[in-house]
């Protein structure tokens, strides 16, 4: 198993790599640079005249060709005009970038690490990601048996109705209809903002609510409709008959053998959600006005801070690929004929 794990690592490294490259390219073909949205606020005045403006563009490489903005961020050289003096710069700071472990500093807040913004940030959105994912493991799974043990019944019609509805619906529209109902403008029942400030453990918890339910619908529905076709498929092979015709009760047939036997095609699936998870959590943050992963992604976008929006890129890509990996090792640890 190690040794299968380490090998599906390997092949995920080039991707990790194409998605920094991606990212970075796109962000720097896009309309509008960080240098447009420079203000004349107390952090932005430093770089307010055009002297420093040009300064700026030449400390961060904005006016090179991409390769080699691209190579700077890429590192293990710094490029900058304070870096390696192989490639023309002071030595002040020779190495940096990536393969340093280094994401980089804010354009428009220069004391600012987007590695050190990022871990910061990303403690406050795994929790609320990974109990979304439990949630909807949750409540999916129980669904899903649930609907395949009365399949066709108007029961099983009425839950595969709902969870195609709840499917279709998209998260910021539930999340602005929670905030509207349960909100202060509604029932006041629950926080719909996060606290800010120094906040106690139970009200982060209230305000963790309402993020984790929106993270958690989609997964319910998307799983729910998965362990059902799952289930019915097992439900109906002839195994099954088989140990039905021995007098095994119903329920150690259904919860023991089926869904043990179910859950191999909902470890694939698991690959696909937590992806979904983490972009997801772009919408949930900023509508809730949670300082994690997404808000400072979508900040990032507005200010078009470069290292920003491809750190955050960087570390989603990883959390897909962890998806990906832990799919791969629950399916050979419950099927070893898959194992190398």
């Amino acid at each position: 198993m190690f040794a299968f794990g380490l090998k599906r690592i390997a092949w995920m490294l080039p991707t990790l790599l194409a998605a920094t490259f991606v990212a970075f390219a796109l962000l720097h073909l896009a309309p509008g640079t960080p240098i447009d949205l420079i203000g004349d606020g107390a952090e932005n005045a430093a770089v307010a005249d055009s002297a420093s403006v040009a300064r700026f563009r030449t400390q961060h490489l904005l006016d090179q060709p991409l390769w080699r903005q691209y190579l700077d961020y890429l590192g293990p050289f710094d490029l900058s005009p304070r870096g390696h003096a192989w490639f023309g710069g002071s030595g002040e700071t020779p190495y940096g970038g990536l393969l340093v472990g280094d994401l980089g500093t804010e354009y428009l807040r220069p004391g600012v690490h987007v590695g050190t913004q990022i871990a910061e940030r990303l403690s406050i959105t795994l929790p609320l990601m990974l109990l979304g994912l439990l949630l909807g493991y949750a409540v999916g799974i129980p669904l899903g048996v649930f609907g395949a043990t009365r399949r066709g019944s108007s029961v099983d019609r009425a839950l595969t109705l709902s969870t195609f509805l709840l499917y279709s619906l998209p998260v910021f529209w539930i999340a602005v209809q929670l905030q509207s109902v349960l909100g202060r403008q509604g029932l006041d029942l629950i926080p719909v903002l996060w606290p800010s400030g120094d906040a106690s453990a139970g009200q982060i918890a209230a305000s963790a609510v309402l993020p984790v339910l929106c993270a958690a619908y989609g997964v319910v529905a998307y799983v729910s409709r998965q362990t059902r076709a799952s289930m019915i498929e097992v439900l109906e092979s002839d195994w099954i008959v088989a140990l039905r015709a021995r007098g095994i009760s119903e329920q150690r047939l259904v919860w023991r053998h089926g869904l043990r036997n179910a859950a191999l095609p909902l470890c694939v699936h698991l690959g696909q959600v937590i992806p979904a998870l983490v972009a997801g959590s772009v919408l949930i943050e900023t509508i809730f006005d949670i300082p994690g992963m997404g808000t400072y992604l979508h900040g990032g976008l507005l200010r078009r801070e470069y290292d920003v929006v491809t750190g955050v890129v960087l570390v989603s890509a990883c959390f897909a690929c962890l998806g990906l990996l832990l799919s791969d090792l629950l399916q050979a640890l419950l099927d070893p004929r898959i194992r190398p």
